[in-house]
């Protein structure tokens, strides 16, 4: 076999991946592309590697992975969002400017090949004169272009992230195939694993709250049924609806427990936690957060976010207009799309003005959109929409105007909240008592079979 078909094969011993890589790339001007290889742990062996892995190790202890990934969490979801918002997050991190992304993006087309795309030595250049040129420098900004498209694959589920990489077997370079070692082994493994996943855990939160937020931008108001267990959201998606809410009287009659009061945190993260499997996106009533503290919030919005929800509704009951501004903050910090209620209208004679004076405050506070239930006059919903730069919700109300009004009215989001849990409660009432009269059963019932095939349910 010769030498040339022989660095077209792909190894899979996992063996092949402790010994050396190829020869470093050729060194070139300082402040090059070449330059940067010749100086890169990733292309270096021997004492060299180690001691440039070293710097690399050094900085990567700085970084705390749990930061990285609410950075990218909530980051604005744009255009190359998966190749952006990890070089971002990290530069940050590392102490880099703003103006660092776009010549990261630049440099990483050519840095595996060391084939430079037009103004990659520019874009170095531009780096090394923040960071220097000695040999940590240029293994910092390694760390920012290596995390560009590797991480990039990570967050599209690309599995392995890197399908490949090139070791020396007998003098000549072969290709190892990465599939049982996603990030590598031995000297040359990813030292930056924990954060590469970090970041995509925090893209995947973002791309959900985006996905969730552009539901509200429709050319009718998203209608958001609400669940109250497995069966009823299992049901809504069954019927085609991308996302489902959760309802807090629901929740909270189910366990027999009081609506309102906080005491159904743990039912409402185990709804959360059963419901998460499901194809929809999942947006959960919190309540006012079930707490005061703003760290509990925090801690509160992102263990739902890592369960794979969508959005949160955050209630004020018409409470301190500046501690509910910080509770909002703190339930942004999660990455996921914060709907803010306020209960002018629901627990007291409505007041237009305060509505919109509390919806506004919210927003600017970082919530993205606001929720008014109890609003149902025509008017005060047409300025609320006016006033507010967020999508606004309402909560459907038979004494109201109906789904295709509110939308010409201009409302983003139209909430069912408890009535399909009450609406269920009274047909389940209405069933009993029509069989103990001896009349015929109410219509309408799902079928056995139905309530198996969208539960999972097995035979009882």
């Amino acid at each position: 076999m010769s030498a040339a078909a022989d660095t077209s094969r792909s190894y899979r011993s996992g063996m092949s991946l402790f010994l050396d890589p190829p020869p470093a790339p050729p060194a070139g001007e300082v402040g090059t592309l070449a330059w940067l290889r010749a100086s890169a742990a990733r292309f270096s062996s021997g004492a060299e590697h180690a001691r440039r892995r070293k710097l690399v190790d050094e900085q990567l202890a700085a970084v705390d992975p749990a930061g990285l990934r609410t950075r990218v969490a909530t980051a604005d979801v744009g255009p190359d969002f998966a190749r952006r918002a990890p070089v971002a997050a990290l530069a940050e991190a590392l102490g880099a400017r703003d103006d660092v992304v776009d010549a990261v993006l630049t440099v990483a087309d050519g840095y595996r090949t060391g084939e430079a795309s037009p103004g990659a030595d520019d874009a170095v250049a531009l780096l090394a004169r923040q960071w220097g040129t000695d040999e940590a420098a240029a293994n910092r900004i390694s760390l920012l272009v290596q995390a560009c498209d590797a991480t990039t694959a990570l967050i599209r589920g690309d599995d392995p992230p890197v399908p490949t990489t090139r070791r020396v077997v007998d003098g000549r370079v072969i290709t190892v195939d990465l599939a049982e070692h996603p990030f590598g082994a031995g000297p040359h493994a990813c030292p930056g694993r924990e954060h590469a996943l970090a970041m995509a855990q925090g893209a995947a939160i973002a791309l959900r709250r985006a996905e969730f937020g552009a539901l509200h931008r429709g050319e009718r108001p998203l209608l958001l049924p609400n669940a109250w267990d497995h069966a009823s959201a299992a049901a809504f998606v069954a019927m085609g609806f991308p996302a489902v809410g959760t309802t807090s009287l629901g929740v909270a009659a189910s366990a027999g427990l009081p609506d309102g009061t906080g005491a159904t945190r743990h039912e409402t993260l185990d709804l959360a936690r059963r419901l998460a499997g499901l194809p929809c996106l999942l947006s959960v009533d919190i309540e006012t957060g079930f707490s005061t503290d703003p760290r509990e919030v925090a801690a509160l919005t992102a263990e739902l976010a890592a369960l794979g929800v969508a959005g949160v509704n955050l209630e004020d009951v018409v409470g301190d207009v500046d501690r509910q501004r910080e509770l909002i903050a703190a339930a942004r910090s999660s990455g996921l799309f914060v709907n803010a209620r306020t209960d002018t209208h629901w627990l007291r004679p409505g007041d237009d003005r305060e509505a919109i004076a509390r919806c506004q405050s919210y927003v600017d506070a970082g919530a993205h959109g606001v929720f008014v239930p109890g609003m149902v006059d025509e008017r005060s919903i047409s300025a609320l929409v006016a006033a507010v730069d967020a999508p606004v919700n309402v909560l459907y109300s038979p004494d109201g105007p109906g789904y295709r009004r509110l939308g010409e009215l201009g409302v983003a989001r139209v909430s069912c909240g408890s009535l399909p849990f009450r609406v269920a409660l009274g047909a389940a009432v209405a069933t009993v008592e029509a069989v103990a009269a001896g009349r015929p059963v109410p219509g309408g019932a799902v079928s056995y079979a139905d309530v198996v095939a969208r539960s999972g349910a097995g035979p009882r």
